[in-house]
């Protein structure tokens, strides 16, 4: 990166007083994703070879993606985040002033000046300055431990402060960016509110019904939301910092920690001081080439401009639009430039892990519309489309579920042909089959963000000869925005190949060209007990006597342990070979959590556990300073626990009877239940005792993904059984069995598999199930997602493990009891093996912990919501010796 002082044709000269140079220049003020696209823009039109491009960034980076900002919590480095490096700019000889802002701009000498008094003529200047957060005018809003949620150093700050003095943390504004900061105040363990002054969250995007889906769902992860109240007051304390916050509504809230999230305004400061016009509201007034309407050497791009439709569009994929229009017309000729005459506002976004869209005619606002809605409000599903008179989908609002968001939003302006209910049905409710991108016409556009229609996309296969969805990103820029189209964007990739006849690649991973299901059979048949064994006779023939990937290492294993007790290989998970497959959970039989300790989760069957041991569980978390938590599936996990203290809390824990949890791996966690008979007075069957019965037969039961299971004592289904991979509810004649459940990320209802079950008739068939699941399904594939994807659906399913139709079913059966009479507690088999616990130490170097110079330091009071989180910190011997010695 340059940056060198500039000059141009034009006669300005530099703060060097250097003689004004040949080529033109261009100036670009502000280098954000818009302003990042605009180069890119410039360069894919050969304009940086004939000009000279200099670039005025505020930020002390380049840069980087804004919409991804709140995964730097979740360990997403600032490299991570950057959407440029020095060899583009290298390239392009770009000069990028990093940290130096332009604060005048001379429109009659063409003339810009930065901070640092670098001065910089140009030809064409460039605006793009963005926005900044607005803070509403209230007494104490200055106070310190007041944020704004805006860039990487405001991230920064709010992590430095949350670790020293806060506990508590509230957000002023429930939009899209204030649900970012309310997730993002969460992740750093502090019990967080939102305040917004609508009535509703997000109230742009979705309207009562949706806002109300989201609040459920908000309110169920622990977060408290005010809604329908203003912030009065920021209330400090006697040193200045925040204590708390005085709302409209009369309530006061206590807190360590506001962040502002009110909204942005657009940054035109530096036009209106150059005598630029701006709109009324604000905003650089542009014309349809982004020019502005002042001056026709200058252009304004992004969120501080106002287009000709009389809007200043905050969203990137509107702003990337204008970077392409201000690009076209600063390289074409008169009269050949294209038009920026308004944008799409569809966003797709997961906000605190929840799916949210809005497309189109979201509210419903044309004349004469109508609306087909479908909500579950258990699940925390919110589907509307608003569709015309004549069928034609004019919009919609997606909340828990925006899988179709790709196919519906493309499907925008048309009459989509099928039903409008079969597009908000979720799957297993009875919808009909759902559309697919096939039914697309060419025109409808799969990415938004770059403008990208599925005919774009096809001519890529048939006119550029792509032959796979990286070479489709490269050659059309499909994907490479937020990503919310990349689902629909392979589907097309693959159809198009398959219809030009070209054979679609769907072989693991690039060691092995057979899918999770063949390598299964291959690894069942031929009995193969080893990764090496394998990769070497079936991997592709590059591949061959290598080590393999991190795709198919885990995978594998994951068979391999599957068919142990059938193929005789290694029953212990970290046994020789299978220790080096296995990812860093199933490596220290802990989960991993984001600051570098474990977790410990022992089994509790049914949620049935005795006072001495839950005595037990409490003396180790006090013991070892572990934070502790009731989760929703009936057991306790301890937090912050390091590796080599995982030996010595299992070993209490095994030497009071209790075994393995499998949090860590991908096999059956829980079996949860409600009371059932035995206290309820709704209960008609022991639930307790069949979900105990069944989580000791599963345990440990590895599978190409985690299985959660629920027995429910009557149909009041309090146990939410049909939330769940395989869920049981009870029924005056037996049981019922429904399988394929998901309530994670995109919830999806169990389907009803058989009825009035005796328990001998309930277990045969839940052996069935899970071995058929086991050996059909694709890596990492839920149980839920595999049921849709399985040709035959659920019918298929239950012709094989009901009616045997492939008779295989003794089989299957034989394999279950395989597992069940080979199981082996891999805790209790760990701490009674020194070869096995040599493996738990920190350092490989200092096995001894605490090192001399090492020192493990609690980061905030383990009382806290959240993880403790522990760090690590480098000190003096003496300090960490006695540090420890205070320990």
């Amino acid at each position: 990166m340059t940056a060198t002082p500039a000059t141009n044709a034009t006669g300005a000269t530099s703060a060097t007083g250097a003689a004004p140079g040949p080529v033109p220049t261009i100036v670009l003020v502000g280098h954000g994703m818009v302003g990042q696209r605009f180069l890119e823009a410039l360069a894919e039109r050969g304009m940086t070879a004939t000009h000279r491009v200099v670039v005025l960034c505020e930020e002390p980076r380049p840069a980087y993606d804004r919409v991804q900002l709140t995964s730097y919590f979740s360990g997403r480095t600032a490299e991570e985040l950057s959407l440029t490096d020095s060899a583009f700019l290298d390239a392009h000889g770009i000069e990028l002033h990093l940290g130096d802002p332009a604060e005048t701009i001379d429109r009659e000498a063409r003339r810009v000046t930065a901070r640092s008094g670098l001065t910089v003529g140009y030809d064409v200047l460039v605006l793009a300055t963005g926005s900044y957060p607005f803070v509403p005018p209230v007494p104490g809003k200055d106070a310190e431990g007041c944020f704004v949620y805006r860039t990487i150093e405001d991230l920064l700050a709010i992590e430095a402060y949350a670790a020293g003095r806060a506990r508590t943390g509230a957000v002023v504004g429930g939009g899209l960016l204030g649900l970012e900061a309310a997730g993002a105040l969460k992740g750093l363990g502090l019990a967080t509110h939102i305040v917004e002054f609508a009535p509703r969250l997000m109230p742009v995007q979705v309207d009562e019904g949706g806002g109300a889906a989201l609040l459920r769902t908000i309110e169920q992860m622990g977060l408290t939301v005010h809604t329908g109240t203003g912030t009065q007051e920021i209330v400090a304390g006697p040193d200045g910092a925040v204590t708390g916050m005085r709302l409209s509504d009369g309530s006061e809230l206590a807190t360590d920690m506001v962040v502002f999230s009110a909204g942005v305004r657009p940054r035109d400061q530096l036009a209106r001081d150059s005598g630029l016009a701006v709109g009324e509201r604000g905003g650089i007034s542009v014309d349809a080439q982004c020019r502005t309407v002042t001056d026709p050497h200058v252009f304004a791009i992004g969120e501080c401009a106002q287009a000709v439709d009389g809007r200043v569009y905050g969203l990137v994929a509107p702003g990337y639009e204008q970077a392409e229009t201000a690009a076209a017309a600063i390289a074409a000729d008169e009269g050949e430039a294209p038009a920026f005459t308004g944008a799409d506002l569809s966003t797709k976004l997961k906000l605190l892990g929840v799916d949210v869209a809005s497309f189109g005619d979201a509210h419903g606002t044309a004349e004469d519309c109508l609306d087909v809605v479908y909500s579950d409000s258990r699940a925390g599903l919110y589907k509307k489309l608003v569709i015309g008179r004549d069928g034609t989908l004019l919009g919609g609002i997606l909340v828990g579920d925006a899988e179709a968001y790709g196919t519906l939003r493309a499907f925008t302006g048309s009459v989509p042909p099928v039903s409008p209910e079969s597009l908000v049905l979720p799957a297993g409710a009875g919808a009909p089959a759902q559309l697919g991108p096939a039914a697309l016409p060419d025109d409808a556009v799969i990415c938004s963000c770059h403008n990208v229609t599925k005919g774009t996309i096809r001519g890529a296969v048939t006119g550029h000869a792509c032959t796979s969805v990286p070479e489709v990103k490269k050659c059309t820029r499909a994907g490479t925005g937020c990503g919310s189209c990349v689902k629909v964007l392979t589907q097309l990739v693959d159809a198009e190949l398959e219809a030009s006849g070209v054979e679609v690649d769907k072989g693991l991973c690039g060691c092995f060209a057979q899918t999770r299901e063949e390598l299964y059979e291959i690894v069942r048949a031929l009995r193969i007990t080893s990764y090496q064994e394998l990769l070497d006779g079936y991997g592709r023939e590059e591949a061959r006597g290598g080590d393999g990937c991190e795709t198919c290492k885990p995978a594998v294993a994951s068979v391999l342990a599957s068919l142990a007790p059938v193929i005789g290989a290694g029953g212990y998970v970290l046994d020789g070979e299978q220790a080096s497959l296995q990812d860093t959970n199933d490596h220290f039989l802990a989960n991993l959590q984001r600051n570098g300790s474990y977790s410990v989760v022992p089994r509790i069957p049914g949620g049935e556990i005795a006072p001495e041991k839950l005595i037990v569980i409490g003396e180790i978390a006090r013991d070892f300073g572990l934070y502790t938590k009731i989760t929703g599936g009936q057991r306790i996990d301890m937090f912050g626990a390091r590796v080599e203290q995982l030996p010595l809390i299992w070993a209490r824990l095994v030497d009071a009877g209790f075994e393995s949890g499998h949090a860590y791996g991908k096999s059956l966690r829980t079996v949860k239940s409600c009371v059932g008979q035995t206290w309820c007075r709704f209960g008609v069957q022991d639930s307790v005792r069949m979900a105990i019965d069944l989580e000791l037969r599963y345990r440990g039961l590895r599978s190409p993904h985690k299985l959660k299971s629920a027995v429910s004592g009557c149909a009041r289904e309090c146990a939410e059984a049909q939330s769940k991979d395989f869920g049981v509810i009870a029924t005056a004649n037996g049981w019922n069995l429904y399988v394929g459940g998901n309530g994670g990320a995109t919830p999806r209802h169990a389907d009803l598999l058989a009825q009035d079950l005796s328990d001998a008739e309930l277990v045969r068939l839940i052996d069935r199930f899970l071995m058929f699941y086991i050996r059909t399904a694709d890596r990492l594939e839920r149980t839920s997602v595999w049921l849709e994807r399985i040709p035959g659906g659920l019918d298929h399913v239950r012709d094989v493990v009901v009616h045997d139709s492939l008779g295989i079913c003794a089989e299957l059966e034989s394999q279950m009891a395989a597992h069940v009479s080979h199981y082996r507690d891999e805790w209790a088999e760990t701490v009674n093996d020194p070869d096995k616990l040599a493996r738990f130490v920190s350092f490989v170097n200092a096995p001894d912990t605490p090192d001399p110079v090492v020192g493990f330091v609690p980061e905030r009071d383990q009382m806290k919501p959240d993880l403790p989180l522990l760090s690590l910190g480098l000190r003096p011997a003496h300090d960490a010796l006695e540090g420890s010695a205070q320990r």
